[in-house]
């Protein structure tokens, strides 16, 4: 967690040499100066000077070496410096007012820094090669998976690499052009000797790991928006699965075989 300056504004008076006047400034600390190893003390001058201040007697400001003493100004509730004449209390309140504003804007200092930094880092993720992180996530997600695991998920990053290049920045991802990449899938070569598009039900199993790949990007900061919530899979096709009859499992039952350990291995992979 950052830590925050806490600085803080207030209004003070300078006594003027040989004059009962006293100039009116703002005073601020710590305040952070970059370059400055230790916080620092700054004192903006409003150009105002007063002569009429109630002190308050009760809080001693300074005693000299003479025993002379100086007073803290009395204040008002709203810890408004108090002087008895009309055009010097109109002063301290201009002087409060610039007060208010110098204390928002060192209390928002922290804060729009903290937003800056954020947007300038969010916009250097969508700058990044999501092919890259693609390649990444399927190493630390799987590197203790099954082989089949993780060959699905290689596979997936290598249709992403044909439909889109090497290249996909996140900036590039949205809603629109995970759904191009969809109808590929529906339509993707098998590749090598085979013949005709991958299977609907392969089609979808790597789209579900694109998706899961989407859903990790946004869970570690790349994307701001969880888009694989946004984009429906592909769904599976009923698949159509050859077995054995009642009768020719019976049939099976009575055919003889040189090997029987071959046969009751048969037989028990159709049963199952």
């Amino acid at each position: 967690m950052k830590e925050l300056s806490n600085t803080k504004v207030t209004v003070r008076l300078r006594k003027i040499e040989g004059r009962k006047e006293w100039y009116v400034y703002i005073e601020s600390y710590p305040v952070l100066v970059p370059g400055k190893k230790s916080p620092q003390r700054m004192r903006e001058y409003l150009n105002r000077s007063v002569t009429t201040i109630e002190w308050d007697k009760k809080r001693t400001a300074r005693t000299e070496v003479d025993g002379t003493k100086t007073y803290k100004p009395k204040r008002d509730d709203n810890g408004i410096i108090i002087c008895r004449s009309e055009k010097d209390q109109e002063s301290m309140i201009y002087s409060d007012g610039i007060r208010k504003l110098r204390q928002r804007e060192y209390d928002n200092a922290d804060l729009y820094s903290d937003a800056e930094t954020a947007q300038a880092e969010q916009k250097e993720r969508l700058q990044q090669n999501f092919i890259e992180y693609f390649d990444k996530v399927t190493v630390r997600r799987h590197a203790n998976s099954s082989t089949s695991i993780l060959i699905n998920w290689q596979r997936a990053v290598e249709f992403l690499k044909k439909f889109a290049g090497n290249t996909l920045l996140f900036s590039q991802i949205n809603v629109g052009r995970a759904e191009e990449f969809k109808r590929f899938l529906l339509c993707a070569p098998r590749g090598g000797n085979k013949s005709g598009p991958i299977s609907q039900n392969t089609a979808s199993t790597y789209f579900s790991i694109f998706k899961a790949a989407l859903k990790q990007a946004f869970i570690d900061g790349y994307l701001t928006v969880d888009l694989s919530a946004k984009i429906k899979g592909i769904q599976d096709q009923e698949s159509r699965r050859e077995y054995l009859s009642i009768e020719e499992l019976n049939t099976l039952v009575a055919t003889p075989c040189e090997r029987d350990v071959l046969k009751r291995a048969a037989l028990f992979s159709a049963l199952t």
